[in-house]
């Protein structure tokens, strides 16, 4: 049996990803990549008979589009969300429709509450909607007395709650990039895989490749601390262990980025008197482009995968960093000219699983290593409510007394859409905003292997096991 199929993963949409993934980076390795490429598909959906669509010669031509993802996608789109136009074709037309529980009655209220005139009965008084008037109010639906007018929405659309997804004239999912937050929920929740992430695997390789096992300099993995909650299959010492074979120097906790976040993001919070939290990218675009008013708001300190490297860097100028995380709004982030200098590349945990396999690397056969750099404070920013817990602690180690935290936490844009609203409303009495785009937050990333409430209890797990009992005992080894 391919010992690849046991490997964890909540969607064979996922797994197929992996595929792609593991395929173009074995061959980077190698050195073979540019040769190889058409052959990927081919090894991928052997033989004549289709597994996955109508036939073959289309499976082929979308893991086509797949390899072209995993190499960069499109370096002329920004935004590193893509749709696969050829493969997100199997879902109906979205938007309001009639269903059979319209019973052809008299009153027609559908009719008459509709200002578009996109609503007229055939010979059985059956409603129908013109699909060219309709703008989708839902008036209709709401007036109905049987119900019988449903709105279908793509997975894609119900996943997104920027609306940065739309259905063109070929009927493909659209995103508009002025909306999109990056954070991969359309990714996710797309049972097709027409929607996925643009990777960095090939940089990584590259990085890796020529670091030379640190002899020409060192690639330094700094890893989220949601990865207690994934590769659930092996332990985390042995992961730690596997990253070192594959040729990283050293790995380290972004989570001790998150220590000196939290203690600089408490003095930040005390001197101004409100903040909105900076760990998350998706949620800090969700506010620049929904929320103008508030973006002063915003904590200027930058996140902790930013922090850590940042002092990694000033230590090692030459250092190569490699930030490893469940998210795909981090793959914008590490773009940003303010994070630039200090991040060289970022893969997400399904990533990392490639890598790995990509090698031969099979980390249940490994010794454990060790990964002990932050606080339980650091280590639990990877849930909702983590980043609070330590802001307050932080207040607490500093010896402020006369100040009293207000946090609101929320997970998911829903979530953060309305106690943003309520603060710029003024109705929403707080001094700090957490706000984390994923449901659960980092746990809840579009690039983990798995998700679920047992994640939650992994980190806070995680996070007791560690050495250093407070923020400041574990900031105190840097020296800042």
């Amino acid at each position: 049996m391919d010992k690849f199929k046991t490997r964890k993963f909540d969607t064979k949409v996922q797994h197929l990803k992996y595929k792609v993934l593991r395929e173009v980076a074995r061959h980077a390795w190698d050195d073979t990549l540019y040769d190889r490429i058409l052959d990927i598909p081919a090894m991928i959906s052997p033989g004549k008979t289709p597994t996955m669509r109508c036939c073959v010669y289309k499976e082929r031509a979308i893991l086509t589009e797949r390899v072209k993802l995993a190499m960069g996608g499109d370096r002329e789109n920004p935004n590193v969300i893509e749709v696969i136009d050829i493969a997100c074709d199997e879902c109906p037309a979205a938007g309001y429709e009639v269903t059979d529980s319209c019973r052809g009655c008299l009153a027609h209220r559908c009719e008459d509450v509709c200002k578009r005139g996109a609503i007229t009965f055939d010979q059985n008084h059956v409603a129908h909607i013109d699909k060219s008037k309709c703008v989708e109010c839902g008036q209709c639906a709401k007036v109905c007395p049987f119900s019988a007018i449903a709105n279908r929405k793509r997975p894609c659309q119900n996943a997104c709650k920027v609306k940065a997804i739309s259905i063109n004239t070929n009927n493909a999912a659209s995103i508009d990039n002025s909306k999109c937050i990056s954070c991969g929920a359309c990714v996710y929740q797309c049972p097709w895989g027409a929607i996925a992430d643009k990777s960095f695997i090939l940089d990584v390789v590259s990085l890796l490749k020529n670091s030379d096992y640190g002899k020409n300099y060192k690639v330094y993995a700094v890893v989220a601390p949601s990865i207690s909650s994934q590769f659930t299959y092996a332990k985390l010492g042995q992961v730690i262990t596997g990253l070192k074979e594959l040729g990283f120097h050293t790995v380290v906790e972004a989570a001790l980025g998150a220590d000196i976040v939290a203690l600089d993001e408490s003095k930040e919070l005390i001197e101004k008197g409100f903040l909105t939290s900076s760990c998350c990218p998706a949620f800090v675009m969700y506010i620049q482009k929904n929320f103008p008013d508030l973006v002063p708001f915003i904590s200027h300190n930058p996140s902790p995968m930013t922090a850590i490297s940042k002092y990694i860097k000033k230590n090692e100028p030459d250092a190569k960093i490699v930030f490893i995380g469940p998210c795909t709004a981090k793959k914008m982030e590490f773009q940003l000219d303010s994070v630039k200098p200090y991040v060289d590349s970022v893969i997400t945990f399904e990533e990392l699983q490639a890598l790995f396999d990509s090698k031969g690397v099979d980390i249940t056969e490994l010794d454990e290593g060790v990964l002990d750099n932050a606080s339980y404070y650091g280590r639990i920013f990877a849930r909702c409510g983590g980043l609070s817990d330590a802001v307050s602690q932080a207040i607490k180690e500093q010896g402020i007394e006369n100040f009293l935290l207000k946090a609101f936490s929320c997970d998911g844009i829903e979530e953060c859409r309305t106690a943003l609203l309520k603060k710029s409303k003024n109705v929403l009495d707080v001094n700090f905003i957490e706000g984390m785009a994923c449901v659960g937050g980092c746990i809840g990333g579009a690039g983990c292997l798995t998700h679920g409430e047992k994640n939650k209890a992994e980190v806070d797990k995680y996070g007791r096991e560690a050495l250093e009992k407070t923020i400041k005992d574990a900031v105190s080894v840097l020296n800042i």
